[in-house]
């Protein structure tokens, strides 16, 4: 029995070793145009859908059926996502190929609105996602939201008319001025909106 334990440290401690000297040695690719290999990429994605899904479920909507929160929401996808993201009968964008893991396009794939809420808000590390959370209130995020889940269903004419009667953006045009600075709590109404506690995490 003592023989097999210290069979079972000494293969432990080789497969630590080894792993240290090929994260040490820069063998692995770094670079975006060179895919994870599968399994990493399996594991990521358990990780990253557990950690969302842990996050988002305690997460209450709004009325994402309100018209003008659709329309805000259309003027701030067309600003922000769709470079990425897409748009009703574009096939692609000019960053869209070099970005890894491609993002979803979202007028053809239908996500979940407490999913889509925590992902705009907190971004996802290492994709190229950001945290809009950091620049954007809840109402504003909770807008973006409202459209993402009707634009699978757009036509191209329909989402180019819902971007033209976009209300202007009051945030955006703050940041254009040189502010950038988030909105402070009362500055901006967004009751109903505000429905997730603020904590703080560090990884």
């Amino acid at each position: 029995m003592t023989k097999q334990f210290g069979i079972l440290i000494f293969a432990s401690l080789a497969v630590l070793v080894g792993i240290a000297i090929y994260v040490f040695s820069g063998s692995y690719d770094i670079g975006a145009d060179t895919p994870h290999w599968q399994v990493t990429r399996k594991v990521m994605e358990v990780v990253r859908d557990r950690s969302i899904a842990m996050r988002a479920e305690q997460i209450e909507l709004p009325d994402l059926e309100d018209e003008q929160l659709v329309l805000k929401g259309a003027g701030q996808y067309a600003a922000m996502c769709v470079n990425c993201h897409l748009a009703p009968e574009q096939s692609d964008s000019e960053i869209r190929p070099g970005l890894y893991p491609q993002p979803p396009n979202l007028s053809e794939h239908r996500i979940d609105p407490k999913t889509a809420f925590w992902v705009v808000k907190h971004g996802l590390k290492m994709t190229g996602m950001p945290a809009w959370g950091l620049g954007h209130d809840d109402a504003t995020i909770w807008s973006i939201v409202a459209f993402v889940i009707k634009l699978p269903g757009l036509s191209a004419e329909h989402y180019k008319d819902m971007v033209a009667r976009a209300p202007p953006d009051e945030e955006m045009e703050s940041m254009d001025k040189g502010d950038g600075k988030k909105p402070e709590k009362g500055e901006k109404p967004a009751t109903g909106m505000q429905t997730e506690q603020k904590r703080e995490h560090r990884h």
